[in-house]
């Protein structure tokens, strides 16, 4: 039987991964804040967004269009300033706390498709997404076994399993979080003390893609 991936290959694939969604990044603050704030199914909705946007940058990386990102430095750089402006703009969303609280997320869902949209944006502006598939990737695919794009794609597909069980959690832990803090402290005060989180994020994430 001829495997498709390299099996010896596979675990440490499986252990970076973990590694990799475990590390606090834009994904993580947005979706605690939200789900904090607005309760599990506003998070979950936007878990399926993110989750989308990684296929998205999944299917840009096996067609080679990732690649292209990251070679041409003005198109880096869009993409960069996009994704730290957009958390800004969560930042100052959050801070209004217009349309919040998780009654909102239960009894609106006809907002859950923005609650998606939003976070597809979230992660398609993240250039640490692309670089993740354009550098860390390509490091696990072996000859010998499958065509390139389809280790490519058998490993992403692990990549979003992960990834989505990680966020689910952060999800559900955010929303426990946020309900407690909401009876102790006041939801104003938490949304304002996460607001402050994405926008931090968002100059640590300028920092960190810089070049």
């Amino acid at each position: 039987m001829t495997w498709p991936l390299d099996p010896a290959v596979v675990p440490a694939f499986l252990a970076a991964m973990v590694l990799v969604e475990l590390t606090p990044g834009p994904n993580m603050a947005y979706l605690a804040a939200l789900a904090a704030d607005r309760g599990r199914l506003a998070g979950w909705a936007a878990v399926l967004g993110i989750q989308l946007g990684l296929a998205t940058y999944l299917a840009a990386s096996v067609l080679g269009l990732s690649e292209l990102i990251l070679a041409w430095p003005p198109a880096w750089e869009i993409l960069r300033w996009a994704g730290v402006g957009y958390l800004l703009w969560l930042a100052w969303d959050s801070w209004r706390g217009e349309d919040a609280g998780p009654e909102a997320a239960v009894t609106a869902p006809a907002r859950w498709p923005r609650l998606v949209w939003r976070g597809y944006l979230a992660n398609i502006l993240n250039p640490k997404a692309a670089l993740f598939y354009v550098t860390l990737l390509p490091g696990f695919l072996r000859e010998g076994y499958a065509p390139p794009a389809v280790q490519a794609g058998l490993f992403g597909l692990g990549h979003l399993i992960i990834s989505g069980l990680v966020h689910g959690g952060i999800v559900l832990g955010a929303a426990s979080a946020g309900a407690v803090l909401a009876r102790t402290t006041g939801m104003e005060k938490v949304r304002k003390a996460m607001a402050i989180g994405i926008a931090l994020v968002a100059v640590w994430l300028a920092w960190q893609t810089r070049r």
